[in-house]
C-alpha cells in the first residue's frame, strides 16, 4: 500500500481512564438497578462491562459515583460481548413540559 503525503489526525475527544471502577446502570425507569465496570468515559459516552444484558438502541441510565445522584441518559451504540459502548444523550422532556397547556411557557393564559 503506498502513501502519497502526511497522515490526517482524526481529533478525538479527550478519553478518562477509570480501570474498572464500580458504576450503576438504571433500567425501567429506575426500577432495575445494576452494577457494572467502567472501562473509560469521554464528554460524549462510555465504555463498560455489564452482567446485565442490553441490545443496541437500549436507553439506561449510569451513575458513575455511589454519593452522587446525577444519572447520565445514555443509550447503547455497540455490544462486544458484556462489553458495551454508550452514548450521552439528552435526557427526555419531563411529562409535565409535555402535558402544560399550550402558551403556558410564554405566560400567556
Amino acid at each position: 500500500m503506498a502513501s502519497n503525503g502526511a497522515r490526517i489526525k482524526v481529533s478525538r475527544e479527550p478519553r478518562r481512564q477509570l480501570n474498572n471502577r464500580v458504576a450503576w446502570i438504571t433500567v425501567d425507569d429506575g426500577a432495575t438497578e445494576s452494577e457494572c465496570a467502567v472501562i473509560d468515559v469521554s464528554p460524549g459516552g462510555a465504555k463498560i462491562v455489564a452482567e446485565m444484558a442490553f441490545d443496541v438502541k437500549d436507553r439506561l441510565a449510569l451513575t458513575l459515583l455511589a454519593d452522587h445522584s446525577k444519572r447520565h441518559a445514555c443509550e447503547v451504540v455497540w455490544r462486544r460481548g458484556k462489553t458495551y459502548g454508550l452514548k450521552f444523550v439528552a435526557a427526555e422532556p419531563a411529562a409535565e413540559a409535555l402535558t402544560a397547556p399550550v402558551g403556558a411557557a410564554e405566560g400567556i393564559s
